[in-house]
């Protein structure tokens, strides 16, 4: 998906949250304000060629929250790999998982914002000659 550009991306972008799915709301409801973990979260982002449903810049975090139409995506396996070489993890929630279980929903995004970003984390060192 080509990134429309100046006031077509802005209109997209506002019509997605003008048309949010009731599990998006509900979602939302949850992340807005810095009411989870005091991060502050945005939603319908534009990162490159993608909009992510809800967006924590510092600690470079997406939460999707995806219906049946995601299983075995090929577009989203496409999207999550490009995020990650950009240093963004993406956490994706079922629709059901999120009506039927939103603190766990919550208490699992908390622990992903505990987490540093893909781009600060270190591979372990490697063993020295001779070990493993």
């Amino acid at each position: 998906m080509k990134r429309p550009e100046g006031e077509v991306a802005l209109d997209r972008v506002r019509d997605m949250r003008r048309f949010s799915t009731d599990v998006e709301k509900l979602l939302w409801s949850a992340l807005r304000g810095r009411q989870l973990g005091k991060a502050k979260f945005r939603r319908q982002v534009w990162l490159g060629a993608f909009i992510v449903d809800f967006y924590c810049a510092e600690a470079k975090l997406i939460i999707e929250a995806d219906g049946g139409q995601h299983v075995q995506s090929e577009e989203d396996a496409r999207r999550t790999a490009w995020l990650a070489k950009e240093g963004i993890r993406v956490i994706r929630f079922w629709n059901n998982d999120v009506i039927d279980n939103l603190p766990g929903v919550l208490e699992r995004i908390v622990d992903a914002l505990t987490l540093p970003p893909l781009c600060e984390r270190r591979a372990p060192p490697s063993p020295l000659k001779g070990e493993g």
